[in-house]
Order: C-alpha cells, then sequence, then structure tokens
C-alpha cells in the first residue's frame, strides 16, 4: 500500500485552507476573528453549533462532538481512506502528492471502489459531451432537439455538460475496458446492463443509454454521480424503457437518488439572506431557471422529495420557494411534503402555477420577470394548506371544517418548535374561519392523545430515542492536563519529569495520549502540536485531539492548573493503598501474613508523599 509522505501532509494542510474545503459542503458565516459556523454536517440541526478555525485548520461541532482537521473532514463526508482523501485534497488544490521511496502511487486494484466509479462517472460525462458536440448525425440531431425543440443556449450544454448516448454502442465501454478500471467498478457503475455470470468483455456489456439526451446529475460537492436521459426520437425501439419519458441512473455506491437534488451544488452558493431555494419539478425546469437568471433552483430526482434532501437543504439556507402545477396531483404533492419541511426546520412558501403551466415554459416565455410576478402571490405554507384542506370556508359545514382542522393539526404537530407551532395555529384559525383558543384546545386534546398512543406502543414499536450530543461533563484530570500539554508545550517537558507514567489512568484515549505525549516530552522527541499525525492512532485519539486544539482554553495559571492536576493524580495513586495499610493494622490479630513493622514504615512514607507540596519549577 503507498505510503504519503509525512512532509507533503503537513505542506498539504499549511497550503489550503479549511474553510475552503468545508464550505463545499457547509454554508460557513463568520463567527468572530478567524472562526466561521455553520449546520453540522454529521447530524441533523436547525441551530448552527458547527465551527471551524481557519488559523489552526480544525473543525468541532459542540452538538455531535464530531471534531478534525480538513483531511479527516473529507474522510468523514466523503466515505474516503487516508490516503484517498490526501489525494482528493491534492488534486482539487493542484498539490503535488509525494510517497515515501519504494512504495508507489495507488494502483487502479488499491483504490476504492467509490473512487473509480466517481472517476467512470467523470469519463462518462465527458464522453457524452464531446457526443453531443461531434459532428456526427447522432451529435447534430441533439444540438438541433436542444436549441430548437427545448430552446436552450449551446453554452448552457457547455456549463452543464449535457450530452448525448449515442443509439448504437459509441465505444464507451470499451474505453473504461482500456483504462483498466477493475470489473466491480463497471459491473456496478449503472452505466451498463451486465448479464450476471458473463466475463467482462465487449460482449457482454450493453448501454444502459441509447439515443437519449444525457443530463448529468451532480451531488452537493459538484461530482458527477448519476445521469437522466431523456427520450428522444433516436432512442431505438428495442430499448427496454423506451416509453419511459425520463431514465434515471440506478442506484449505486455513490447514488442514491432520495439523498441528493438536482443542481444543489451550483445553487448552494446563490442562496442567502432574501434569496431562497427555488424547488421545481424536473432538471430540465431547474436548466430553464439558470439560464434566465434564476440561480437557486433545484429539482428532485424523479421521485417524491425526502427528509433527507430536505436536511441537507437545510445546511445551507432555510428558506425554500415551490413552484407548483396548478393541478390536484400538484397539490397532493405539496402536503406531503410539508410535514417533512416542517420537521426539518424549513420557511415553506408555495408559487402556484396557472394549470397547464410548468417553470419551463412561464420562463421560455417571459423570462425572469415571471418568477417576481409569481412571487407576488406566494402562499405561506399554512395558507396553502388551509386552502387545499378547504377551499371554500365561508360556505363549509361544521363537519368539513372539523376534517379540515383535523388536517392542519396533524401538520402542525410536525413542527418541532413550540413558537412555530402556536403562529401557525393563529394563522390557521384565520384561513379555517375558526376561533383560535378552539384550534388551540384541539391541538392540546391531539397532542395528548399522541402521547398515550406513543406511551402504549409494545417497547419494540418505540421509536428510538434521539441521541444526546455530547458535552464536555465529567471530564478526567488526564483530559486537563492533555490541553496543558497541547497549549501550554514548555509545561511538558515539567510535567513528564514529575509525573510518574503509573499514576495515569490509562483506560480511556485522553489517559491513552497523556501517556504518549509526555513519553515524547521525556525523550526530548515532541514534533510539536502543528505536527501531531504520526502521534495519533484511532479515530478516537484524532478526533480527541482536534477538539482540543481547536479551542484555546481560558486557563489565567497553568502552572496552578498543573500543580493541581498533578496532586490530583497523586492522590487518586496513592490514596488507595493507604487506605489498603490502615485496614491491615486495624486487623493486624486476625492477619498473621502482615508485617506491620513494613506496613508502618510504607504508611508514613505515603502519608509523607501525600503531604509534600507539588510544585513544577516553571513559570509560563
Amino acid at each position: 500500500m503507498p505510503v504519503i509522505k509525512p512532509t507533503c501532509v503537513r505542506d498539504l494542510k499549511l497550503r489550503v485552507n479549511i474553510a475552503d474545503v468545508v464550505s463545499r459542503v457547509v454554508t460557513l458565516k463568520k463567527a468572530g476573528a478567524g472562526r466561521l459556523k455553520g449546520l453540522c454536517p454529521f447530524h441533523n440541526e436547525k441551530t448552527p453549533s458547527f465551527n471551524v478555525d481557519s488559523d489552526k485548520g480544525f473543525f468541532k461541532c459542540f452538538g455531535c462532538g464530531k471534531a478534525g482537521d480538513l483531511i479527516s473532514f473529507v474522510r468523514e463526508t466523503e466515505q474516503l481512506g487516508f490516503t484517498e482523501a490526501v489525494e482528493a485534497l491534492g488534486q482539487r488544490f493542484n498539490i503535488v502528492i509525494e510517497y515515501e521511496a519504494g512504495s508507489g502511487g495507488p494502483s487502479r486494484e488499491e483504490r476504492s471502489l467509490r473512487q473509480e466509479i466517481f472517476e467512470i462517472h467523470e469519463l462518462a460525462a465527458d464522453h457524452y459531451h464531446q457526443a453531443f458536440k461531434a459532428a456526427t448525425p447522432a451529435g447534430e440531431f441533439m444540438r438541433t432537439y436542444w436549441v430548437e425543440k427545448r430552446r436552450f443556449a449551446l453554452e448552457l450544454a457547455d456549463e452543464f455538460k449535457i450530452g448525448v448516448a449515442a443509439p448504437v454502442d459509441d465505444g464507451l465501454a470499451a474505453a473504461l475496458l482500456k483504462r483498466k478500471f477493475s470489473e466491480d467498478a463497471i459491473r456496478q457503475c449503472g452505466l451498463f446492463f451486465v448479464r450476471d455470470g458473463a466475463m467482462l468483455g465487449l460482449g457482454s456489456l450493453k448501454p444502459r443509454f441509447r439515443g437519449r439526451l444525457m443530463i448529468p446529475i451532480r451531488d452537493h460537492q459538484g461530482r458527477v454521480v448519476a445521469f437522466t436521459a431523456r427520450q428522444t426520437d433516436l432512442t431505438p425501439e428495442d430499448d427496454p424503457a423506451r416509453e419511459a419519458k425520463y431514465v434515471n441512473s440506478p442506484e449505486t455506491p455513490i447514488f442514491t437518488k432520495g439523498n441528493l437534488l438536482f443542481n444543489l451544488d451550483r445553487a448552494r452558493t446563490n442562496v442567502g439572506e432574501g434569496r431562497p431555494f427555488v424547488m421545481v419539478e424536473g432538471q430540465l425546469d431547474a436548466l430553464r431557471c439558470w439560464s434566465v437568471g434564476l440561480k437557486s433552483a433545484i429539482a428532485p430526482q424523479g421521485t417524491s422529495i425526502t427528509e433527507p434532501q430536505l436536511v441537507l437543504l437545510r445546511r445551507y439556507q432555510s428558506q425554500v420557494e415551490c413552484f407548483l402545477d396548478g393541478d390536484s396531483a400538484g397539490q397532493k404533492a405539496a402536503m406531503r411534503f410539508l410535514p417533512m419541511a416542517l420537521r426539518a426546520g424549513l420557511e415553506v412558501k408555495f408559487l402556484v402555477l396557472a394549470k397547464g403551466d410548468d417553470p419551463d415554459s412561464l420562463f421560455r416565455e417571459r423570462g425572469l420577470a415571471a418568477y417576481e410576478e409569481v412571487r407576488k402571490s406566494a402562499s405561506s405554507a399554512m395558507a396553502f394548506a388551509c386552502h387545499t384542506a378547504l377551499p371554500d370556508p365561508a360556505t363549509a359545514s361544521s363537519e368539513l371544517k372539523s376534517r379540515a382542522a383535523q388536517t392542519i393539526l396533524e401538520l402542525v404537530a410536525s413542527a418541532e418548535s413550540e413558537v412555530s407551532r402556536s403562529e401557525f395555529l393563529a394563522e390557521a384559525a384565520v384561513h379555517l374561519r375558526l376561533s383560535p383558543a378552539a384550534l388551540q384546545r384541539d391541538f392540546q386534546t391531539y397532542i395528548s392523545r399522541q402521547s398515550r398512543q406513543a406511551a402504549a406502543r409494545p417497547a419494540n414499536q418505540a421509536a428510538p430515542a434521539p441521541a444526546q450530543p455530547a458535552t464536555n461533563t465529567g471530564q478526567s484530570t488526564e483530559h486537563h492536563l492533555l490541553i496543558l500539554c497541547l497549549h501550554f508545550e514548555s509545561l511538558g517537558k515539567h510535567l513528564s519529569s514529575a509525573l510518574p507514567h503509573d499514576w495515569i489512568d490509562t483506560g480511556h484515549t485522553a489517559g491513552v495520549l497523556l501517556n504518549r505525549f509526555l513519553g515524547e516530552f521525556e525523550n526530548d522527541t515532541w514534533p510539536g502540536r502543528d505536527h501531531l499525525d504520526g502521534l495519533l492512532e484511532t479515530p478516537e485519539e484524532k478526533t480527541l485531539a482536534a477538539s482540543l486544539l481547536f479551542d484555546t482554553p481560558a486557563i489565567d495559571d497553568p502552572v496552578k492548573v498543573a500543580n493541581e492536576g498533578l496532586r490530583q493524580l497523586r492522590t487518586r495513586a496513592l490514596e488507595p493503598r493507604l487506605r489498603q495499610i490502615e485496614l491491615a493494622l486495624a486487623n493486624h490479630g486476625a492477619d498473621s501474613n502482615s508485617d506491620p513493622i513494613s506496613l508502618l514504615k510504607e504508611r508514613s512514607d505515603l502519608q509523607r508523599q501525600l503531604r509534600q507540596p507539588l510544585s513544577l519549577p516553571v513559570t509560563v
């Protein structure tokens, strides 16, 4: 396995700003000198607790406890090994990665399946796009289709790498086989139909997409992970999905359609205060929005919206505007979407189009001005839900109002904030023409009933308790001394001389690291706090070290803290033995094996040690 030079890793950390790495995944806002803050990518939260320190090169979430540097961030968010993460950063920031002599770079076989499939998709996107631009019958047909029928500019096709899959095999399989991708990667990339048990070769790889317009699907980091293929007149009759207007890539190790949104990689950089996400139905709708200047448009991947997609949105912007068709199907889809949006903490508005309209045709005819006009009549979440549940409250019977109110109560219960619930109920009462107090009482009754039903469920059906956020309670003395070693390095050598190794509890990560670090200080081999990679052996050790380095502790007198820590460890190490001696002396008559003279001498020695003041011969 190739080994990357430690000096190369050190150089990469110095040259790459961690904020540039994290901001591909998390929207960061300034939170003080050198500090940035955003929503944690590792757990679902509505209030930002994820912090990045650009100066120190570390991140830390005060909600879930995750911490680390830019390499560990890439490893966690992209599911890569250490070597793969360093190589990915090197490629991303044009830094040459150097390997130890004799280890060489990674062979194709040594790279992860995911990384190979990512590369296959980038090559496939280039392949389809070059076919789109080529002077061939398929290329000329698709360019004409794109410009004349879809009425898009060729520049947009270049920007999004729009492509064409030729109606017959056009050499993609041969190109991938020539590049010597692994058999597993080619079988699992989703671009081909492969017969079970067949040997991998040109005869066994049948293209999944033929005669279709190819739209690359990128994840929120901008990597091609799949394709949406639009049916055209080129689609051959023997295509298994000939009648399907759109065909998506199957799910693969890098693509789960319910976990990403089309164009999120670009849209997330264009949202902000007063600039919400705009959700449309399909990819071509989103492309139309982009072409007229509405840069925050996103679309689901041909399925109903999912909670993971909404949690992903919430990282970047809490406001979402939904373009809806004016038909009943669009309204039903919106009512399925709303509870999930409220649970995710999103602020939703609905832009309802006239029946027969869609964003593609609307913007194609009237440009960006159409968006501003539709926004003027946007409906809030409650207004839309109430109108859908009860279109005409003025003439509705009490039974219809009661039924509509029940629908709204179930929806309001999806929101976690009591303030939001109160505001939603007050607004709903106005739209449904009901007494606010009566609606509030009905809501409390509904919540109480739900609680009783949840309590009555069998234990094996109960919902799992939510994970509790990590806290800093119960930190050990070793933990505090470790902080001193990292932030007041001049104390390290003195601590290593004053603290016997057998006083340290190595049954937890802080103790293991303290013991190891003091050994380095003792042998004059301490590499410095910025170069700890070689001393950190497990993910737990790396997380703890990053977490401690992230915050500069508010310690006025570190020597005093060190002396108190030494005293506590000495007491913990010596007092149990002192109690044993006292007990043995008290029971001496019943225990003929104990030597009272030796016990008395040992007791005196321990008492003297415990009385002796501890003071490191240093000032900081």
